[in-house]
C-alpha cells in the first residue's frame, strides 16, 4: 500500500464482490433485497445471508428457505449476543481469511433495497483508491405524518452529500461497500492497540458500530465516500416512539464515538457539529420559552420585520431542499410549522442522548 497526500491508496480492479447480509426476522423483506441484487449490473460473486437464530425457529427457517431460493449461501450465527455487529464480526472472521486484499465486501441490511448500479457505482470509487464507499437512501412509503418527515430528512441528507461531491461524517450501515484490505488493516490496528479494542472488524461495545468503523477507517488513513449516484432504499420508522427510540442510538452513539476517539483531525467536524446542534437546541429552547411566557403573562408577542424575514427564509429553504420529491411535497414543507415541530422533536431526542451520556446510562437498543 501507498499513501497518498496523508490517505491509503489501493488501486486496481477488484477481484470479486462477496454480499453478506445479517439477518433475524425480515421474512418480508428479504426476497426484495435478494431479488434487488439479482438485478445488479455487476453482479456479485457470492451472495451470504447470515442468520442469527430468532426466538421463534420457524422465522429463522423461512429465512433460510428464501436465501436458498434465491441461490444465496447461508451461514448460521453461532454464540451471538452482539445482535448484527456480533453476526458481521462472525461472518467477516470466517471470510476475510479466504479473500484478496483487492476484493470488496458489500454489508447492506435485510430490509434494503439496492438500486441496479450500486455495486457498478461503488466498485468504480472503489478503483480509484477509497477503503469504503457508502450510499445515499431514501424512505419507502408508510408512517403516515412520521414517514414523510423522514423521508424529506433522507431528501435533504442526500441533496447536502451531493454538494460535498459524497464526503460524509458516516458510511451509513444500510449498504457499503468495504476493501478487503481496509477491512483487515482495521482488524490489525485493533489487535495492536491502534484502534479501540473490540473482538472484530466492528466494535460490539457501542451503539453505532457503522460510525463507530467510519472513524476507524479514516484514523487509519482510509478515504470513504458516498457518491450521489449510489442509491438505494429502505424502512422508515413506523410511529414517533420508534423514530424516537432509533435516533437517540443514533445521536447518543454519534457523541460517545467521539469521546472514544478524542479531538483528532477525523473528528473536529463531528464535534463542529455536535456544538452547533446544541446551540440550535438552546435558540429554539429560549424562543419557545419567550412565546410562552409573553402568552402567559398577556403580554402579546410583538413580530419584528426581522423575524417575519427569516420565517420567509426559512420557508423557502424548507421547500428548495425537498424539491426533488415533487411540487405538492415542497408546497407543504412551506408551512413552516410542521417542519419545525419535527426539528423540535429531533432536539429533544438530542438533549435526552446528551443526558444519557452524561449519566453514563446502560447503553441499550
Amino acid at each position: 500500500m501507498s499513501r497518498t497526500e496523508g490517505h491509503r491508496c489501493v488501486t486496481g480492479a477488484a477481484h470479486q464482490v462477496v454480499v453478506v447480509v445479517p439477518a433475524y426476522k425480515e421474512v418480508d423483506s428479504l426476497p426484495r433485497v435478494l431479488d434487488a441484487l439479482s438485478r445488479q449490473t455487476h453482479p456479485a460473486d457470492r451472495v451470504i445471508v447470515t442468520l442469527d437464530p430468532h426466538r421463534d425457529p420457524r422465522t429463522t427457517a423461512e429465512l433460510e428457505r428464501i436465501a436458498g431460493r434465491a441461490g444465496a449461501e447461508v451461514r448460521h450465527s453461532a454464540g451471538n449476543r452482539h445482535k448484527k455487529a456480533g453476526n458481521l464480526n462472525g461472518a467477516l472472521g470466517e471470510l476475510l481469511p479466504a479473500l484478496a486484499d483487492e476484493d470488496a465486501v458489500l454489508v447492506q441490511d435485510a430490509d434494503t433495497y439496492l438500486d441496479p448500479d450500486f455495486i457498478e457505482v461503488t466498485l468504480v470509487r472503489l478503483r480509484e483508491g477509497y477503503g469504503a464507499v457508502g450510499g445515499n437512501f431514501r424512505g419507502r412509503e408508510g408512517g403516515g405524518l412520521c414517514g414523510a418527515f423522514q423521508r424529506n430528512e433522507y431528501v435533504r441528507y442526500a441533496r447536502d452529500t451531493a454538494r460535498k461531491r459524497g464526503k460524509v461524517l458516516c458510511l451509513t450501515g444500510t449498504a457499503c461497500l468495504f476493501r478487503v484490505a481496509a477491512l483487515r488493516d482495521v482488524l490489525a490496528a485493533r489487535r495492536d492497540g491502534q484502534l479501540p479494542a473490540a473482538d472484530g472488524v466492528y466494535d460490539t461495545k457501542v451503539l453505532t458500530e457503522d460510525n463507530e468503523l467510519t472513524l476507524a477507517l479514516k484514523h487509519r488513513g482510509w478515504r470513504v465516500v458516498a457518491p450521489s449516484r449510489a442509491t438505494m432504499t429502505t424502512e422508515v420508522m413506523p410511529t414517533w416512539g420508534d423514530l424516537a427510540r432509533q435516533r437517540l442510538r443514533w445521536k447518543r452513539g454519534a457523541l460517545e464515538n467521539l469521546f472514544d476517539y478524542g479531538l483528532t483531525r477525523h473528528t473536529c467536524e463531528g464535534w463542529g457539529r455536535q456544538l452547533v446542534a446544541l446551540l440550535g437546541t438552546a435558540v429554539s429552547a429560549i424562543y419557545v420559552g419567550a412565546v410562552l411566557w409573553y402568552l402567559a403573562t398577556g403580554a402579546g408577542v410583538h413580530v419584528a420585520p426581522f423575524w417575519l424575514a427569516l420565517t420567509g427564509f426559512y420557508a423557502v429553504e424548507r421547500a428548495i431542499t425537498v424539491k426533488a420529491r415533487g411540487w405538492r411535497v415542497a408546497a407543504t414543507s412551506m408551512l413552516v410549522l410542521p417542519e419545525w415541530f419535527y426539528d423540535l422533536f429531533l432536539q429533544g431526542v438530542h438533549i435526552r442522548a446528551l443526558a444519557e451520556s452524561a449519566l453514563r446510562r446502560d447503553r441499550t437498543w
